[in-house]
Order: C-alpha cells, then sequence, then structure tokens
C-alpha cells in the first residue's frame, strides 16, 4: 500500500530541491514514487502545483500519434494529428492521476504566503537510507500516513537537520 507523506517548508523553492532528491533516490531503487508534487503558496496568496507529469503534453503527444495513424487510413493525416492531439490533451486535462488535486489544494490553504509543501506518494522505500538522504532539509509534516512510529523518527531527522544547521 502507497504512503502519503507531506511536508512544509518555509521557502518556496526548498520543496523543489527535496523533490530532486527523492527523484535521485528513485534511480537508486531506494524509493519507489507514485507521485511527487511540490504545492507554492505565492506572496499573493495563489497556490500553484508543480505535478511531476504533465499529464496534458503526455496526452498531446499520445493523441498525436494516433490520430496521425488513424487519419494515414483515411488519406489526411494532418487532420488526424491535430483533432488526436486536442483529444489527448483535453484527456490530460481531465484525467488525475496519483495524488488529489483538490486535496492538495485545500491543504495547501494552510500554508503561508511564501512557502511550499512536498506531496509523496511512494509506493515502497528503504527508511533507514531514506531518512538518511533527507536528513539536512529541514521541514514539518503537515499530513501523513505513516505509522505513529515512523511519523516520529521522520520528523526527528526533519528537527536534526534543523538543529545540526544552526549549530554551524
Amino acid at each position: 500500500m502507497s504512503q502519503l507523506i507531506v511536508i512544509g517548508y518555509d521557502d518556496q523553492h526548498k520543496a523543489e530541491e527535496v523533490r530532486l532528491t527523492l527523484l535521485k533516490m528513485q534511480k537508486e531503487y531506494l524509493i519507489d514514487l507514485e507521485d511527487a508534487v511540490v504545492a507554492v503558496k505565492k506572496p499573493d496568496g495563489k497556490i500553484k502545483l508543480n505535478q511531476a507529469i504533465n499529464l496534458p503534453l503526455v496526452g498531446a503527444t499520445e493523441g498525436s500519434f494516433w490520430g496521425l495513424l488513424i487519419g494515414c487510413l483515411f488519406l489526411s493525416p494532418v487532420f488526424g494529428v491535430a483533432v488526436g492531439a486536442t483529444s489527448g490533451a483535453l484527456a490530460g486535462v481531465l484525467s488525475d492521476v496519483g495524488i488529489n488535486d483538490k486535496f492538495m489544494k485545500e491543504l495547501s490553504t494552510t500554508l503561508k504566503p511564501g512557502s511550499s509543501a512536498l506531496f509523496v506518494l511512494a509506493r515502497s522505500m528503504t527508511p533507514d537510507k531514506a531518512l538518511e538522504e533527507l536528513k539536512g532539509t529541514g521541514g514539518t509534516i503537515l499530513k501523513t500516513s505513516l505509522t505513529h512510529e515512523d511519523e516520529a523518527k521522520l520528523q526527528a531527522a526533519l528537527n536534526e537537520a534543523k538543529l545540526a544547521a544552526t549549530a554551524v
């Protein structure tokens, strides 16, 4: 079963840095991410979700391919590409994969302006190595589906990083 972890940061860019760390960890097979989204609350109070996968672009690309293929069958490949790309992009906009966008936006309203949050949906991970990699990132757990014990370990690792940063 996938685990949800939401970590809030006081900085607009810190959540994106940590997401890059998680993506690096995924390449090293330390974590298996289902989704990782950064939510930024702008100084004007607007919330921007930075998805890991651009679904409209993926849909448009796939739609273009299938439109070209079907268009070639009916001797109108250009029209087929145009219709395929449009329908694929529309399907990408209307689909929601991974963490629910409405949930992320609702939780992000609690953030201070100028801050960010990292929403992670992980299928599996190597906890001790993941915690070691996340030391030094700071942040506060906002929501999680981890056990109380695992949540405490994660928050302790995040707090340890804050203490180490202020001690220098």
